[in-house]
């Protein structure tokens, strides 16, 4: 059952009989005491949170409060998963996003809203951009303070911020300043950041971002070959990626900037520490897994794979065993820099089919007092769709 700032008085008829028919009712300190629910039938959740208690509570009527709907970064989700679809129902009431869109007048399906309770900040970075607008759920008036430090550090000072409190209750209140500003000290909980990005242009909405981005010993898939690699790989939303022979993760942070999630093997630790470091700069941390191993070593114990780059370590018995992993629609892209590889891709690729292509790049370099061509390595490139 949602539950606003206003409490027991803004719910329906219905959220209102079905709270009044509950045996017990599970929620935090706050929502029972809006809804006025006593120790009699009240609840708390416990620390750390775990719905265990309402799953044991069955057959008993229960009723569980959540803030705004249920379903927006709730519980409601997390127990529609446990419970057969007969055995609950929702009631929902507006969300943050909801009351935030409704104050400001901004279009709800153009704001990117963003749970930091718990998050690391860099969770946003995919996010900022010139001109976006997010709605950030931040746990105190300290959290934002460093958030919005995070910002201006990163060249959003200009930025725009409604400081939202308490939304739809009687102690709402809604401040605007400028992310380089000093957080007021009144700041009451619940609390939720409203932005309105200026300043950097930020990421680029596709493949092949500057090299520069990543920490690297030198072994990266350059910018524009990381373009066509991710674009043969062809990433999905919500699609897993195998990135063996890890290095920087520079491939995987593309594929997870794209929608998807990731596991990358290396066998190095070092360049596994760095590809993790990598990961948390871009705050994609919690959508992919690195893997301290060797790619042979590790295939077996991973979820199947959507798409598999083979960064390094090709060998004709790895590639059997990934294309055999291969769901149907699904692809493998390998690169060659060495004749060995190149020979070994080329007989693949006769025995697998697929797509090969040979990728000649030169780059525009001093040449005295003139400029001449500097051409990289040739790449052969190998790509197989099941």
């Amino acid at each position: 059952m949602g539950l606003g700032e206003d409490g027991a008085s803004g719910l329906s008829s219905a959220s209102r009989d079905a709270l009044d028919r509950a045996e017990l009712v599970f929620g935090g300190a706050r929502h029972l005491a809006l809804a006025g629910i006593g120790a009699a039938r009240g609840r708390t959740w416990p620390v750390p949170f775990d719905v265990a208690g309402v799953l044991a509570a069955r057959p008993a009527r229960t009723v569980v409060l959540a803030s705004g709907d249920p379903f927006w970064f709730g519980v409601g989700s997390i127990l529609a998963e446990r419970l057969n679809p007969r055995d609950w129902r929702a009631h929902p009431a507006p969300s943050t996003l909801a009351l935030a869109a409704a104050r400001l007048g901004w279009r709800v399906e153009a704001i990117r809203a963003l749970g930091l309770h718990a998050s690391p900040f860099e969770t946003a970075i995919p996010h900022l951009r010139r001109g976006a607008r997010l709605l950030v759920l931040i746990r105190d008036a300290a959290a934002a303070a460093r958030f919005l430090a995070f910002l201006t550090a990163r060249g959003y000072g200009r930025s725009v911020v409604h400081v939202l409190e308490a939304l739809g209750g009687p102690r709402e209140r809604i401040r605007a300043m400028i992310a380089v500003d000093a957080v007021p000290n009144d700041v009451a909980a619940p609390l939720s950041l409203a932005i309105a990005v200026e300043g950097a242009a930020g990421l680029s909405a596709v493949a092949g971002r500057p090299d520069d981005l990543f920490e690297t010993d030198g072994q990266i898939t350059k910018a524009p070959i990381r373009a066509l690699t991710l674009a043969a790989l062809a990433p999905r939303p919500g699609e897993h990626l195998w990135d063996l022979g890890a290095g920087s993760g520079s491939v995987a942070i593309e594929w997870l900037l794209a929608g998807g999630r990731a596991t990358a093997v290396e066998l190095r630790p070092d360049r596994a520490e760095m590809a993790r470091r990598n990961l948390a700069a871009f705050g994609l941390s919690g959508s992919a897994i690195v893997i301290d191993s060797r790619s042979e070593e590790a295939l077996d114990a991973l979820e199947r794979p959507d798409a598999v780059f083979l960064g390094g370590g090709a060998n004709a018995d790895l590639i059997a065993r990934i294309v055999a992993r291969l769901p149907r629609g699904g692809r493998l892209v390998a690169n060659a820099v060495t004749i060995e590889t190149e020979a070994l891709l080329v007989g693949m690729s006769a025995r697998h089919g697929g797509r090969l292509i040979r990728i000649d790049l030169a780059e525009a370099a001093p040449l005295g007092r003139f400029r001449g061509w500097r051409p990289a390595r040739p790449i052969v490139q190998w790509s197989l769709t099941r």
